[in-house]
């Protein structure tokens, strides 16, 4: 399903996104890669084999009309922005939640808007959204990053159902902790810590399952996903 298919992915330049455009690059697919820096798009480009980069700022209207008319209409295309500040309600930062609903949240709707229709109108397509074990339910410290990836994991969910029958599959996958400049902010123990390279790998397992929704990693994922139905007050104690 990846080779000689072209796939966009959106926030390409650092992370999970590099790590994804490196080994989807080894699956044989065409790639174009987005995100808003693009001396780190062009580097990373000039290392794959058949990538051209596509700067796009998905907090701007404007940027993102442009690129996704040069983009065309891909075969599939991952949303993979994570913009994260950690920051308690108690040290609230003017700007900061909205900020990363813009990039997290708000941005997948600019790009989903032309894309969605355009692959229903062509009958095949596939949309995976990277959420968050964040999105699950709501966590210490995680004022803006948890809401908006939740956020993005319900639109997932209205895409799946919307979306039946018309030929576009929806991924919703929901990583734990990944190695990155952005998990790099935090000062608690992060269980389970992935290098970007090997959450890359289990996001191309899901995507190529064909399932809609994949958490990992397993067993620390088990603890949000069975967690969603612990009462609120015993779920938050599990985390003090």
């Amino acid at each position: 399903m990846f080779e000689g298919k072209t796939w966009w992915i959106v926030g390409a330049s650092d992370g999970l996104g590099r790590a994804l455009a490196r080994a989807l690059d080894a699956e044989g697919a065409t790639l174009i890669l987005s995100a808003r820096g693009a001396e780190a798009l062009e580097a990373l480009a000039g290392e794959l084999r058949d990538a051209r980069p596509l700067v796009m700022d998905v907090t701007d209207a404007a940027s993102v009309r442009a690129a996704t008319e040069a983009a065309g209409t891909p075969d599939g295309m991952i949303y993979c922005v994570g913009l994260y500040e950690p920051m308690r309600a108690t040290d609230w930062q003017p700007g900061a939640a909205e900020a990363m609903t813009e990039a997290n949240f708000t941005g997948a709707l600019r790009v989903l808007a032309p894309l969605v229709p355009a692959m229903v109108a062509r009958g095949h397509g596939h949309l995976a959204l990277i959420g968050s074990l964040a999105g699950f339910r709501g966590l210490p410290g995680a004022i803006g990053y948890g809401a908006s990836k939740a956020a993005l994991m319900h639109l997932a969910e209205n895409l799946r159902v919307d979306l039946r029958d018309t030929g576009v599959t929806v991924s919703q996958i929901n990583p734990g902790f990944i190695r990155t400049r952005l998990t790099a902010k935090n000062d608690f123990h992060m269980p389970q810590l992935l290098e970007p390279e090997d959450a890359a790998a289990r996001t191309i397992r899901a995507i190529r399952s064909g399932r809609f929704s994949t958490s990992y990693p397993a067993p620390f994922a088990w603890l949000f996903s069975w967690g969603q139905y612990l009462p609120l007050g015993l779920f938050h104690r599990l985390f003090k």
